[in-house]
């Protein structure tokens, strides 16, 4: 076990001194301030913190973190498994049971020394804020407790500022603004209605709206396609926070729709379980009724209980009729070289000169 002493940065706060963890969700409308991780299978914890400041995110340290080869890396869904994954979705848009399903893979490397000196998730943070900055960097290590991640998310799952909640889905994904067509404008307003439909079970009726749809906006190397939906809680709302747990989980955006008929597709064609990847990532502080909980995507996080320690990061699509196959599984490809890549340590220092893999433009990997 690593002996890394527990900590969170998020949200602009670095966070030390770990007073409780539970995975009771009625803890975020209690006291103090929280580290959220909530996996995808429904696992949660949550970590209250002592001692939290204003806090940048790390500088990389030399020799802090030493990433798989790039070689190493291999994926649950080889090529063949993901596009056959993809024709059955269509089938089944064909015959009415679903309109979208997010398929995902998750690709695994040995971590070649994971000792404190060469394996501090903090480190791989930094390497990611270095090279793939987003609005909801951080880390949540909490190595007594599994819990060892880094993520460069650009997605909101949830954010609360007293009565007012706000979701905003990332749908379509592209090189550039031209990539950006009719099928992935589809698939955002699908996913956009999802989400309304979601915050509708529990803020006030009516007061759930959309002032932004299908906003391009850049990212290095990538342009999304994101929407805003917002809505107001009732005044005498009870469990805030379990509540929006319990109505809007998993995400939207990286389920489908309908959510509960695309959750049983994922179950069938998904071979391993996705952990944090695609579920909420963030931060609450219950005295002051506000959080951020990102969608963790464009995440890393280790595992531990393995002959060899593994570092873990999750790609996925999302697919409707109109989805073809071969372009699904390179935009998993696309999503996954950099940050693969950074990770594994194929860019220089100042990130101007991909290296190896990333100069190719993709890093493939193999089926596990």
């Amino acid at each position: 076990m690593s002996d890394l002493t527990p900590l969170a940065r998020l949200g602009g706060h670095l966070a030390t001194d770990l007073r409780d963890v539970t995975s009771d969700p009625e803890a975020l409308d209690s006291t103090g301030w929280w580290a959220v991780v909530a996996d995808y299978e429904g696992g949660l914890r949550c970590a209250r913190f002592g001692d939290v400041r204003a806090a940048p995110l790390p500088e990389p340290v030399p020799g802090r973190w030493r990433g798989p080869a790039a070689e190493d890396w291999v994926s649950s869904l080889d090529h063949a498994a993901y596009t056959e994954g993809v024709r059955r979705i269509r089938a089944a848009i064909a015959t009415g049971d679903v309109y979208q399903v997010n398929l995902c893979r998750v690709l695994s490397a040995p971590l070649p020394d994971p000792s404190p000196r060469a394996c501090d998730i903090d480190q791989l943070t930094a390497r990611l804020a270095r090279g793939t900055p987003a609005a909801y960097a951080g880390t949540v290590r909490l190595p007594a407790h599994g819990i060892e991640i880094a993520t460069a998310s650009p997605e909101l799952y949830l954010a609360r500022d007293g009565r007012t909640v706000e979701s905003g889905p990332i749908k379509g994904t592209g090189r550039s603004a031209a990539d950006l067509g009719d099928k992935e404008r589809a698939e955002n307003v699908m996913i956009t209605d999802l989400v309304r439909n979601d915050l509708g079970r529990v803020c006030v009726p009516g007061s759930v709206t959309v002032p932004d749809l299908c906003s391009a906006e850049p990212y290095r190397g990538l342009v999304h396609l994101v929407s805003t939906v917002r809505g107001e809680l009732p005044k005498d709302a009870k469990r805030p926070w379990a509540r929006l747990l319990e109505d809007t989980f998993p995400p939207g955006s990286i389920t489908g729709a309908p959510k509960s008929s695309a959750l049983r597709l994922i179950d069938a064609l998904e071979a391993a379980p996705r952990g944090p990847y695609t579920g909420g990532i963030g931060w609450v502080d219950a005295d002051r009724g506000v959080g951020e909980l990102a969608v963790g995507i464009r995440t890393f996080w280790i595992e531990r209980e393995h002959p060899r320690a593994l570092l873990r990061f999750g790609a996925g699509a999302g697919i409707i009729w109109d989805s073809d196959p071969e372009a699904e599984w390179l935009e998993t490809e696309l999503k996954a070289s950099r940050l693969l890549a950074v990770a594994s340590g194929e860019y220089e220092e100042d990130e101007a000169a991909p290296r190896q893999a990333g100069a190719r433009g993709h890093l493939s990997v193999h089926a596990r």
